[in-house]
Protein backbone atom coordinates (compact mmCIF):
# COMPACT_ATOMS: atom_id res chain seq x y z
CA UNK A 1 0.00 0.00 0.00
CA UNK A 2 3.00 2.77 0.90
CA UNK A 3 4.55 1.47 -2.13
CA UNK A 4 1.29 1.80 -4.16
CA UNK A 5 1.27 5.43 -2.61
CA UNK A 6 4.57 6.31 -3.33
CA UNK A 7 4.65 5.48 -6.92
CA UNK A 8 1.38 7.55 -7.70
CA UNK A 9 2.74 10.82 -5.43
CA UNK A 10 5.93 10.15 -7.80
CA UNK A 11 3.33 10.03 -10.88
CA UNK A 12 1.87 12.89 -9.84
CA UNK A 13 5.10 15.36 -9.30
CA UNK A 14 6.90 14.09 -12.34
CA UNK A 15 3.73 14.90 -14.33
CA UNK A 16 2.23 18.03 -13.18
CA UNK A 17 3.94 21.17 -15.04
CA UNK A 18 6.60 23.13 -13.32
CA UNK A 19 8.00 26.76 -14.16
CA UNK A 20 11.62 26.57 -14.23
CA UNK A 21 11.24 29.98 -12.57
CA UNK A 22 13.80 32.20 -14.53
CA UNK A 23 13.18 35.71 -14.33
CA UNK A 24 15.19 38.41 -15.88
CA UNK A 25 14.69 41.78 -15.22
CA UNK A 26 15.99 44.81 -16.93
CA UNK A 27 17.29 46.96 -13.98
CA UNK A 28 17.77 46.70 -10.48
CA UNK A 29 14.93 48.49 -8.72
CA UNK A 30 12.24 46.28 -11.12
CA UNK A 31 14.26 43.29 -9.61
CA UNK A 32 13.71 43.99 -6.26
CA UNK A 33 10.12 45.00 -6.46
CA UNK A 34 9.69 41.59 -8.23
CA UNK A 35 12.39 40.02 -5.86
CA UNK A 36 9.81 40.47 -2.39
CA UNK A 37 7.28 38.60 -4.61
CA UNK A 38 8.90 35.93 -5.18
CA UNK A 39 10.71 35.33 -1.68
CA UNK A 40 10.70 31.49 -1.13
CA UNK A 41 10.20 30.51 -4.51
CA UNK A 42 13.36 32.11 -6.65
CA UNK A 43 15.38 35.18 -7.13
CA UNK A 44 15.05 36.93 -10.32
CA UNK A 45 18.03 37.75 -12.01
CA UNK A 46 19.04 41.62 -13.84
CA UNK A 47 20.36 42.13 -16.92
CA UNK A 48 21.94 45.60 -16.14
CA UNK A 49 25.20 45.58 -13.80
CA UNK A 50 25.90 48.00 -11.31
CA UNK A 51 26.32 51.46 -12.41
CA UNK A 52 25.23 50.56 -15.84
CA UNK A 53 22.46 52.88 -17.17
CA UNK A 54 19.42 52.28 -19.03
CA UNK A 55 19.44 55.38 -21.16
CA UNK A 56 22.71 54.32 -22.97
CA UNK A 57 23.48 51.02 -22.62
CA UNK A 58 24.10 48.70 -25.59
CA UNK A 59 23.29 44.69 -25.42
CA UNK A 60 26.07 42.40 -25.63
CA UNK A 61 25.64 38.68 -27.13
CA UNK A 62 25.61 37.33 -23.65
CA UNK A 63 22.66 39.19 -22.55
CA UNK A 64 20.28 38.32 -25.98
CA UNK A 65 21.45 34.91 -24.97
CA UNK A 66 20.18 35.40 -21.24
CA UNK A 67 17.14 37.11 -22.42
CA UNK A 68 16.19 34.39 -24.90
CA UNK A 69 16.62 31.56 -22.02
CA UNK A 70 14.30 33.68 -19.23
CA UNK A 71 11.14 32.19 -18.69
CA UNK A 72 9.87 35.84 -18.32
CA UNK A 73 11.55 39.15 -18.99
CA UNK A 74 10.24 42.47 -16.80
CA UNK A 75 11.02 45.50 -18.26
CA UNK A 76 9.44 49.22 -18.06
CA UNK A 77 9.00 49.56 -22.41
CA UNK A 78 11.06 50.93 -25.05
CA UNK A 79 10.74 54.64 -23.01
CA UNK A 80 13.59 53.75 -20.64
CA UNK A 81 14.99 50.58 -22.20
CA UNK A 82 15.11 51.61 -26.09
CA UNK A 83 17.94 48.95 -26.29
CA UNK A 84 15.30 46.10 -25.38
CA UNK A 85 12.68 46.85 -27.78
CA UNK A 86 13.74 44.94 -30.73
CA UNK A 87 14.91 41.72 -29.18
CA UNK A 88 12.24 41.37 -26.82
CA UNK A 89 9.63 41.53 -30.40
CA UNK A 90 10.44 37.80 -30.53
CA UNK A 91 10.27 36.96 -26.75
CA UNK A 92 7.34 35.04 -26.11
CA UNK A 93 7.02 35.52 -22.37
CA UNK A 94 7.26 39.58 -21.27
CA UNK A 95 6.01 41.62 -19.01
CA UNK A 96 5.90 45.70 -20.00
CA UNK A 97 5.17 47.60 -17.32
CA UNK A 98 4.53 50.61 -18.94
CA UNK A 99 1.66 48.83 -20.63
CA UNK A 100 -0.13 48.10 -17.07
CA UNK A 101 -4.10 49.56 -18.08
CA UNK A 102 -3.88 51.21 -14.81
CA UNK A 103 -0.40 52.37 -13.68
CA UNK A 104 -0.33 56.39 -13.01
CA UNK A 105 2.13 57.84 -15.62
CA UNK A 106 3.33 61.17 -15.27
CA UNK A 107 3.25 63.27 -18.89
CA UNK A 108 6.04 65.34 -19.78
CA UNK A 109 4.98 69.21 -20.38
CA UNK A 110 6.16 70.42 -23.90
CA UNK A 111 8.39 72.37 -21.90
CA UNK A 112 10.11 69.55 -20.45
CA UNK A 113 10.18 67.81 -23.97
CA UNK A 114 12.24 69.86 -25.43
CA UNK A 115 15.35 71.30 -23.89
CA UNK A 116 17.25 74.46 -25.38
CA UNK A 117 19.83 72.97 -26.62
CA UNK A 118 17.09 70.65 -28.82
CA UNK A 119 17.43 67.41 -26.96
CA UNK A 120 14.03 65.85 -25.69
CA UNK A 121 12.94 62.88 -23.95
CA UNK A 122 12.40 59.72 -25.46
CA UNK A 123 8.86 58.86 -24.49
CA UNK A 124 6.21 61.21 -23.97
CA UNK A 125 5.82 60.03 -20.54
CA UNK A 126 8.00 59.28 -17.02
CA UNK A 127 9.19 55.83 -17.00
CA UNK A 128 10.91 56.21 -13.64
CA UNK A 129 7.83 54.34 -11.72
CA UNK A 130 9.82 52.65 -9.32
CA UNK A 131 10.48 56.37 -7.15
CA UNK A 132 6.79 56.90 -6.71
CA UNK A 133 4.69 54.77 -3.60
CA UNK A 134 1.66 54.81 -5.91
CA UNK A 135 2.95 53.49 -9.23
CA UNK A 136 5.32 50.86 -7.44
CA UNK A 137 2.56 49.62 -5.39
CA UNK A 138 0.40 49.02 -9.09
CA UNK A 139 3.32 47.28 -10.73
CA UNK A 140 4.33 44.98 -7.49
CA UNK A 141 0.41 44.12 -8.10
CA UNK A 142 0.70 43.49 -11.94
CA UNK A 143 4.21 41.47 -11.28
CA UNK A 144 1.97 39.24 -8.86
CA UNK A 145 -0.85 38.65 -11.43
CA UNK A 146 1.48 37.54 -13.65
CA UNK A 147 3.69 35.05 -11.40
CA UNK A 148 0.54 33.38 -10.19
CA UNK A 149 -0.73 33.06 -13.87
CA UNK A 150 2.63 31.55 -15.08
CA UNK A 151 3.23 29.40 -11.78
CA UNK A 152 -0.26 28.52 -10.29
CA UNK A 153 1.51 25.95 -7.74
CA UNK A 154 2.97 29.17 -5.43
CA UNK A 155 -0.37 31.21 -6.36
CA UNK A 156 -0.34 31.41 -2.28
CA UNK A 157 3.29 32.61 -1.64
CA UNK A 158 3.16 34.96 -4.30
CA UNK A 159 -0.25 36.45 -2.95
CA UNK A 160 0.95 36.19 0.87
CA UNK A 161 4.12 38.09 -0.75
CA UNK A 162 2.27 40.99 -1.92
CA UNK A 163 0.28 41.63 1.08
CA UNK A 164 3.31 42.00 2.92
CA UNK A 165 5.00 44.12 0.50
CA UNK A 166 2.19 46.53 0.22
CA UNK A 167 1.84 46.86 4.19
CA UNK A 168 5.70 47.50 4.29
CA UNK A 169 5.02 50.06 1.34
CA UNK A 170 2.46 51.68 3.23
CA UNK A 171 5.12 51.84 6.75
CA UNK A 172 7.89 53.38 4.41
CA UNK A 173 5.83 55.98 2.99
CA UNK A 174 4.37 56.72 6.34
CA UNK A 175 8.42 57.45 8.02
CA UNK A 176 9.43 59.05 4.67
CA UNK A 177 6.93 61.49 5.18
CA UNK A 178 7.85 62.47 8.71
CA UNK A 179 11.44 62.60 7.77
CA UNK A 180 11.15 65.05 5.16
CA UNK A 181 9.08 67.21 6.30
CA UNK A 182 11.21 69.37 7.86
CA UNK A 183 12.96 69.99 4.24
CA UNK A 184 10.14 69.93 1.82
CA UNK A 185 10.89 73.87 1.34
CA UNK A 186 14.60 73.72 1.09
CA UNK A 187 15.57 74.60 -2.76
CA UNK A 188 17.21 72.18 -4.72
CA UNK A 189 18.73 71.20 -8.15
CA UNK A 190 18.98 67.67 -9.54
CA UNK A 191 21.27 66.21 -12.49
CA UNK A 192 18.46 64.58 -15.07
CA UNK A 193 15.03 64.91 -14.55
CA UNK A 194 13.90 61.31 -12.74
CA UNK A 195 12.67 62.27 -9.45
CA UNK A 196 9.45 63.60 -10.10
CA UNK A 197 6.98 60.63 -8.56
CA UNK A 198 9.23 60.65 -5.37
CA UNK A 199 9.25 64.47 -5.19
CA UNK A 200 5.46 65.02 -6.08
CA UNK A 201 4.33 62.62 -3.76
CA UNK A 202 6.30 64.23 -0.37
CA UNK A 203 6.23 68.02 -1.69
CA UNK A 204 9.76 68.63 -2.01
CA UNK A 205 11.00 71.71 -4.09
CA UNK A 206 12.84 70.94 -6.84
CA UNK A 207 14.12 74.33 -8.87
CA UNK A 208 15.22 71.79 -11.77
CA UNK A 209 17.52 69.66 -13.41
CA UNK A 210 20.66 69.93 -15.71
CA UNK A 211 19.33 67.41 -18.14
CA UNK A 212 16.33 65.93 -19.11
CA UNK A 213 18.19 62.75 -19.66
CA UNK A 214 21.68 60.98 -18.52
CA UNK A 215 23.00 60.88 -22.00
CA UNK A 216 22.04 64.02 -23.17
CA UNK A 217 24.11 67.10 -22.45
CA UNK A 218 22.65 69.80 -20.56
CA UNK A 219 21.88 72.88 -22.87
CA UNK A 220 24.11 76.49 -22.11
CA UNK A 221 20.77 78.47 -21.21
CA UNK A 222 20.07 75.90 -18.32
CA UNK A 223 23.73 76.35 -17.15
CA UNK A 224 23.61 79.82 -17.28
CA UNK A 225 20.27 80.12 -15.25
CA UNK A 226 21.44 77.23 -12.39
CA UNK A 227 24.88 79.44 -12.07
CA UNK A 228 22.71 82.65 -11.64
CA UNK A 229 20.52 80.64 -9.19
CA UNK A 230 23.16 79.14 -7.15
CA UNK A 231 25.30 82.50 -7.19
CA UNK A 232 22.20 84.62 -5.75
CA UNK A 233 22.37 82.32 -2.77
CA UNK A 234 18.72 80.70 -3.64
CA UNK A 235 19.62 77.34 -4.06
CA UNK A 236 21.33 75.18 -1.20
CA UNK A 237 22.15 72.01 -2.92
CA UNK A 238 22.96 70.01 -6.09
CA UNK A 239 22.61 66.83 -6.86
CA UNK A 240 24.82 64.40 -8.57
CA UNK A 241 24.38 60.67 -10.09
CA UNK A 242 26.71 57.78 -8.95
CA UNK A 243 25.99 56.57 -12.64
CA UNK A 244 27.14 59.85 -14.15
CA UNK A 245 29.25 62.80 -12.35
CA UNK A 246 30.19 65.11 -15.12
CA UNK A 247 32.47 67.66 -14.53
CA UNK A 248 29.47 70.66 -15.38
CA UNK A 249 28.16 70.17 -11.86
CA UNK A 250 31.04 70.91 -10.24
CA UNK A 251 32.24 73.73 -12.45
CA UNK A 252 28.63 75.59 -11.45
CA UNK A 253 28.57 74.75 -8.19
CA UNK A 254 32.49 76.09 -7.59
CA UNK A 255 32.29 79.24 -5.24
CA UNK A 256 29.34 79.37 -4.26
CA UNK A 257 27.23 78.35 -0.70
CA UNK A 258 25.23 75.28 -2.61
CA UNK A 259 26.98 71.59 -1.68
CA UNK A 260 26.72 69.08 -4.19
CA UNK A 261 24.78 65.50 -3.02
CA UNK A 262 24.07 62.47 -4.68
CA UNK A 263 20.93 60.57 -5.37
CA UNK A 264 21.33 57.10 -6.89
CA UNK A 265 18.06 56.17 -8.97
CA UNK A 266 19.06 52.40 -9.49
CA UNK A 267 20.13 51.61 -5.65
CA UNK A 268 23.56 50.80 -6.50
CA UNK A 269 25.01 49.91 -3.51
CA UNK A 270 22.37 48.56 -1.93
CA UNK A 271 22.61 44.49 -1.88
CA UNK A 272 19.37 42.18 -3.20
CA UNK A 273 17.77 40.94 -0.15
CA UNK A 274 14.25 40.74 1.21
CA UNK A 275 13.48 44.60 2.32
CA UNK A 276 16.04 45.59 -0.11
CA UNK A 277 13.31 47.89 -2.25
CA UNK A 278 12.40 49.65 1.24
CA UNK A 279 15.83 50.21 2.08
CA UNK A 280 16.46 51.74 -1.51
CA UNK A 281 13.61 54.32 -0.73
CA UNK A 282 14.67 54.88 2.66
CA UNK A 283 17.93 55.54 1.57
CA UNK A 284 17.36 58.05 -1.53
CA UNK A 285 15.11 59.95 1.33
CA UNK A 286 18.11 59.96 3.60
CA UNK A 287 20.14 61.64 0.67
CA UNK A 288 17.95 64.20 0.50
CA UNK A 289 17.92 64.90 4.63
CA UNK A 290 21.80 64.93 4.65
CA UNK A 291 21.83 67.46 2.17
CA UNK A 292 18.92 69.80 2.01
CA UNK A 293 19.06 68.95 6.33
CA UNK A 294 21.82 71.25 7.84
Amino acid sequence: MLARFTLIAWLVAFCTPTWANTILTSIKPIQMITNELTLGVTTPDVLLGTNASPHDYALRPSDVKRIHQADLVIWFGSDLEPFLTKVLESQSNVLTLSAIPNLKLRAFSEEEHHEDDGHHHHGTHDPHFWLGVTQANTVADAIAQKLMAMDPAHSATYQANLTRFQQQLTQTDEQINQQLTPIKQKPYYVFHDGYAYFEQHYGLNNQGHFTVSPDRKPGAKTLIHIRESLTAGKIQCVFAEPQFQPAVIQSVVRGTQAKIGELDPLATTIPLAKGSYFAFLKSLAQSYTNCLGK
